[in-house]
């Protein structure tokens, strides 16, 4: 039986087993790589993907409970190959090092900001609990969220 997942407004047919992670389908299947498998156990976020318009691990989310839902990945944020402005904001910030942990910053900070789109540098915070990043000490993804926040507010 196949299942049916919405990625990136597509819709594609997996005939893997139901418990298989959705992390699997979308780097080994359908080549969307922009998700990392590093920890595969829920806790580092560089495999968050929103699901409905909210973040959630990859690695533990069974294809099962994703089909029939609004998958979106990095690769499906931007238009026509435009980056977002909160993208924008990270590249003007020189955010970006090794990149492992950068897909999953954005997937999480775009649902937060679209969520809190005034919020503040706490709350931001407090937003990228589930995220590791071993490079960049956060400082300066944190400060490129605030100027998306700013922008909300003015």
């Amino acid at each position: 039986m196949a299942l049916s997942l919405t990625i990136n407004g597509e819709v594609f047919a997996s005939r893997r087993d139901p418990m298989t992670p959705l992390i699997d389908v979308l780097r080994e299947d359908l080549a969307l790589t922009g998700a990392k498998a590093v920890c595969r156990e829920g806790f580092c976020g560089a495999c968050m993907v929103l699901i409905d318009g909210r973040p959630a691990v990859s690695c533990l989310t069974p294809i099962a409970l994703a089909e029939g839902r609004d998958i979106r990945t990095i690769e499906g944020l931007g238009r026509d190959g435009e980056p977002t402005p909160l993208q924008q904001a990270l590249e003007a910030q020189d955010v970006v090092q090794c990149g492992m942990c950068f897909p999953g910053m954005v997937v999480t900070l775009t649902a937060f900001l679209a969520a809190e789109p005034g919020a503040t540098r706490d709350e931001i915070k407090r937003a990228l609990v589930g995220n590791i990043c071993r490079c960049t000490g956060y400082e300066r993804i944190i400060d490129a969220a605030l100027v998306c926040a700013a922008g909300a507010r003015d």
